[in-house]
């Protein structure tokens, strides 16, 4: 668990980190680790880029998000640059990224790799009206590892319900529907949607058959120093409120060895989450090392804002936390008042 001083020092590297809007179409920057040594060069250019409220992946493309491997073997939405191609739907963009080595492979921060094996080649068609994106794939789509192929599933699934007017995704390879994947078998009797969740985990105390499942963010660190956030599923017991035992999943903190960070202390405690009358949600939250006039590390105040949006329709989010009359993010913002998650997150520099 981190203790009290981790927390804290979070505050003085929330100060390189590139900041969030709060209208719902910003993006969450990442975050630099303390170092003596000077940051490397592309570090040190998102720096200077964010000092002028420029972004370095807005000057190469097209903002596209796309759930790649990172080092730990974890999922992780990152927001890529990609150029837009005249003609051609920027989702074919964000399919191709999941090549490994693939054309896109150089719009890819060091760290990440796309889950589709190399020469995969894709077809896309939507069917609008039932919200479902067909996706047909060549033979090389079947040569993965198979313990990538839960991994196939989530990154597809997950990178294109990021699309408005996609809830489901089917799949296709050589002109055949594909009932089930072609390696280690897992059924493909229906369409796929983000209810499989993504990076799954059981807690310890939750039974299969009595369970529902929640999605959470906690933090990683690339190779180069960046923070990202990482969503992990959580099988719970059934019958909670899905905000709340999301929220307790979050100050649980992550799994031994997953390597991945707390953003909480686990004294931090729940206190209330209400509904307003214009439809965000306030959430309440406990933890004595907070007092007025502090700033509270944004990487955790970002961390419960991606998290309540994630199971509760992506609505704003308000957070009180003890009896503070304001909260607020060493960021600069007020997560006193309603704040959307983010259309894209993890812009991490390539």
């Amino acid at each position: 668990m981190p203790s009290k001083r981790y927390i804290r020092g979070l505050s003085a590297a929330g100060l390189l980190a590139v900041p969030i809007m709060l209208s719902g179409c910003g993006p969450f920057g990442g975050k630099e680790s303390e170092s003596i040594d000077p940051p490397p060069a592309q570090v040190e250019s998102q720096m200077l880029n964010t000092a002028t409220g420029i972004s370095l992946q807005g000057q190469l493309g097209v903002q596209t998000t796309v759930y790649l491997a990172d080092q730990n073997g974890m999922l992780a939405p990152v927001t890529l640059g990609i150029p837009k191609v005249e003609g051609k739907d920027p989702i074919y963009g964000a399919l191709e990224a999941l090549v490994e080595g693939g054309s896109y492979s150089g719009y890819i921060p060091a760290g990440f790799r796309g889950v589709l094996p190399a020469g995969t080649q894709v077809k896309l068609t939507v069917d609008k009206e039932n919200k479902l994106a067909v996706v047909e794939f060549n033979k090389s789509f079947g040569e993965y590892k198979a313990q990538d192929e839960r991994k196939i599933l989530e990154a597809l699934t997950w990178t294109l319900t990021g699309y408005e007017g996609i809830d489901k995704v089917q799949l296709w390879m050589e002109g055949a529907l594909l009932n089930e994947m072609p390696v280690n078998q897992t059924p493909l009797d229906r369409p796929l949607a983000r209810t499989m969740g993504i990076n799954l985990q059981k807690a310890d105390d939750t039974q299969y058959s009595q369970s529902s499942s929640v999605t959470v963010y906690f933090s990683g660190l690339s190779p180069s120093g960046i923070q990202y956030y990482v969503p992990v599923t959580r099988l719970v017991a059934s019958g909670q409120d899905s905000v709340k035992a999301a929220l307790n999943e979050l100050i649980r903190g992550p799994q031994h060895g997953d390597g991945l960070e707390q953003v909480m202390t686990s004294e931090t405690s729940v206190a209330s989450v209400d509904k307003n009358e214009d439809g965000s949600l306030t959430v309440s939250l406990n933890e004595s090392m907070f007092e007025q006039g502090d700033e509270i590390p944004s990487e955790m105040l970002q961390a419960v804002v991606l998290t309540v949006a994630e199971n509760s329709d992506n609505v704003k989010v308000k957070i009180h936390m003890n009896d503070l009359t304001e909260v607020k993010g060493d960021d600069g913002q007020n997560y006193s008042e309603p704040v959307s998650r983010p259309e894209h997150i993890n812009e991490i520099p390539i």
